[in-house]
């Protein structure tokens, strides 16, 4: 099997883990919406490991999602654009502006510091290439970027959580793309998965999916963006 058919194979069992993994966060999930979900905040902290902290930091006039599905700088760059333009055209500060970036499917590689797109191989699996090197990034070029890697430097991850922008990771994502990247670090799904949770960029919120996310955000106000 050449490397192609070896990546396109691997991003396919990825859709497939995504489908199942879906289909139990909704089923757990049925029956809960609105006041339901507000009301379950804090059982949710404690028990489930998850926290909804960032939606109580939705408190700006203004206030929009960013959709991200594959790791690129789009997303960020809309978010930029987002807070420059209500700063420029209505001399709005990004105090009274909110932002979330939502990283699902081949976008969460955003969120992940340099060790693991290193040793897991993040760079090849999301077909990021390194223009220096001419080969896959071995490093979040999104994330305290050199030279060349991005084409707006000031919309890079840590510029835009430095401004209060928000990123949200499903881990419907993570899990799938953990396991199956956890043969390139030598170790199992189990301790990917743990590895890749604890690793988060700081930021960056874990939420049990991405479209759980989106629906959240949009009921405490954001409108929604399709960020690529």
């Amino acid at each position: 099997m050449s490397a192609s058919d070896k990546q396109v194979t691997d991003r396919r069992s990825f859709l497939g883990s995504l489908a199942v993994s879906s289909a139990a966060v909704t089923i757990a999930a049925a029956g809960l919406h609105g006041a339901a979900l507000d009301a379950r905040a804090e059982e949710v902290d404690r028990a489930e490991g998850y926290s909804e902290a960032w939606l109580a930091k939705l408190t700006g006039k203004h206030k929009q999602f960013f959709d991200a599905t594959t790791t690129n700088q789009f997303a960020l760059v809309f978010a930029m654009n987002f807070l420059n333009s209500y700063n420029e055209v209505y001399k709005i500060p990004d105090s009274n502006l909110s932002a979330v970036v939502g990283l699902r499917h081949f976008a969460i590689g955003a969120a992940l510091p340099d060790d693991i797109w290193s040793r897991y191989k993040v760079g090849e699996f999301v077909q990021a290439m390194d223009p220096a090197s001419k080969s896959p990034y071995t490093r979040n070029y999104l994330y305290h970027p050199h030279d060349g890697d991005m084409m707006f430097p000031t919309a890079s991850v840590d510029k835009l959580v430095a401004r209060g922008v928000q990123f949200t990771c499903c881990n419907v994502a993570l899990t799938a793309v953990s396991g199956l990247l956890a043969k390139n670090a030598g170790v199992t799904p189990e301790v990917a998965k743990a590895e890749w949770t604890a690793a988060l960029l700081p930021g960056v919120t874990l939420v049990p999916s991405g479209v759980f996310a989106v629906n959240r955000a949009q009921e405490k106000g954001c409108t929604y963006c399709h960020a690529g």
